[in-house]
């Protein structure tokens, strides 16, 4: 179960750091309130899951989920650069995480 809560909450920091960028310098308030709910259900989740699972791995894991997550969603959602070095990086980074996880 920690590990389903740890992947919602890597998804749910995906959700903030898009609404982040989307807030208009705080401006946008529909944004901003997204921004806010997702980032305490993000830490939430990622405390929650640090009672079960070592903090370097869950926090390795968690960041990675953040940081692919939303790379792609800036990628195909809202024209970031697309190259094959982007995706062979974002491929290098998941394949980390799987093995925190497979050697936890």
């Amino acid at each position: 179960m920690s590990w389903f809560i740890l992947i919602l909450s890597g998804l749910m920091e995906t959700v903030w750091a898009s609404a982040l960028a989307h807030s208009d310098g705080f401006r946008n308030t529909k944004m901003v309130i997204v921004f806010l709910i997702a980032m305490v259900a993000s830490m939430a989740g990622l405390g929650l899951a640090l009672k079960d699972l070592p903090i370097g791995t869950a926090y390795a894991v968690w960041t990675g989920i953040g940081a692919v997550g939303t790379a792609a969603v800036g990628m195909i959602l809202f024209g970031d650069p697309v190259s094959v070095g982007r995706i062979v990086c974002l491929v290098l980074i998941v394949s980390g995480i799987v093995g925190l996880k497979v050697l936890n």
